[in-house]
């Protein structure tokens, strides 16, 4: 094993790791999130104790994301990333070992902490083993196995619940964390810190300021708030069209299947040039929010079409966000640069259902649907609207 990774180009078994880890933090957020209400075998006795066990997780990554990235770029990417995996399986098998609600707590906080170091940990890698040339096809992969984790999470989950109850599903966990973190130190080279200047708390402020970051990380908060809101919410316009469980379910599995398609399509575009990072993140927010219009049509031709299109649209946007950040930062800073853009893309995550939520609450679910679906095509359309503008005056 070399300590630098060739800059020319990334072997398969470097990346394999990588797309791995992706797979997992997706599989055991979503995985766990979606039975524990059902199924937890009276760990979880209260919706309210339910809402804080789903906010516990994405509240540690919310406020550690930008920890974790920072330290990667100072230490490497690398240590972060097998220092959260090995975090993970032992937050795993706390409650594995030990069936309580205090251990659940504990081991919920733990894996979103863990969560937190290693998922921007391999963003960066991602970034720093591949070559820009690259970026697109790098990012869109390591998308589409976190597309399979989320999707696989919810019925994987939902099968080992069954067979052996929530503490099966944690030590499931416990066993992919710690397999995953083998096979990274065995396979993913050492990728140490580059030299950097010194930044002020001004610098900083500047840089995650400037349109370069702030456009594609919006975008990423938009598309994973559809993204979400689809998850959430498609299933209850089934339910209302007299749509049974398997039904909206498969119409979930239709978003997210994809989202998976599309994401190493759209990366290989943006590589070979037939895509631009802009205009395909334009067409990918029109396409969710065209998709979240259609949820407004009544029975399931709404509610299929509107799962397809806004999975195709995030599909096309995240991939080609991250490639946009990362052509965008300087390499001794991406890790900071990822943890950022995930706390975005968190944002997007509780802000999007919480927006559908309360407009639904106050008029109607397609309302709360129609909603979003404005906030989602305001910014393509206002650059299609200057851009038709920009051509008039050229005239």
């Amino acid at each position: 094993m070399t300590d630098t990774p060739d800059p020319r180009a990334a072997p398969a078994r470097q990346m394999w790791p990588l797309y791995a880890a992706g797979f997992t933090t997706a599989f055991g957020a979503h995985g766990i999130a979606a039975n524990l209400g059902g199924h937890g075998s009276g760990a979880v006795t209260s919706l309210m104790m339910l809402g804080g066990l789903l906010a516990l997780y994405d509240g540690a990554e919310v406020l550690l994301k930008p920890v974790f990235g920072t330290l990667a770029d100072r230490v490497g990417a690398r240590p972060v990333l097998l220092g959260g995996l090995i975090a993970f399986s032992a937050a795993s098998a706390v409650y594995a070992l030990a069936d309580s609600p205090g251990l659940l707590w504990a081991a919920r906080l733990g894996q979103g902490a863990a969560a937190s170091a290693f998922s921007p940990s391999a963003s960066a890698l991602v970034s720093r083993l591949n070559p820009a040339a690259k970026q697109g096809r790098a990012f869109g992969s390591y998308g589409f196995y976190k597309s399979v984790g989320y999707t696989l999470g919810p019925l994987l989950g939902g099968v080992l619940v069954w067979a052996g109850g929530l503490r099966l599903l944690f030590t499931v966990l416990a066993v992919l964390g710690a397999a995953v973190a083998v096979w990274a130190a065995l396979a993913v080279p050492l990728v140490p810190p580059l030299a950097k200047a010194r930044q002020t708390v001004f610098d900083l402020a500047r840089r995650l300021t400037h349109p370069d970051f702030l456009r594609p990380t919006a975008a990423l908060a938009a598309a994973t708030a559809a993204l979400s809101v689809g998850v959430g919410f498609l299933p209850v316009s089934g339910r209302a069209a007299g749509l049974g469980t398997v039904a909206t379910g498969a119409a979930v599995s239709v978003l997210a299947a994809c989202a998976a398609v599309v994401q190493p399509r759209a990366g290989r575009a943006l590589d070979a040039g037939r895509l631009t990072a802009r205009d395909g993140i334009m067409a990918g927010l029109l396409l969710a929010a065209a998709g979240l219009g259609c949820a407004t049509l009544p029975g399931v031709p709404g509610v299929l079409s509107g799962a397809a299109l806004i999975g195709t649209g995030t599909g096309l946007i995240t991939p080609l966000g991250f490639a946009a950040l990362a052509a965008s930062t300087p390499a001794e800073r991406l890790g900071q640069t990822m943890g950022a853009a995930e706390l975005g893309r968190e944002l997007g995550d509780a802000g999007g259902p919480l927006l559908v939520a309360a407009v639904a609450t106050l008029t109607t679910l397609d309302h709360g649907y129609a909603t979003l679906a404005v906030v989602l095509a305001l910014a393509p359309a206002t650059a299609l609207v200057r851009r038709a503008a920009g051509l008039r005056t050229s005239r």
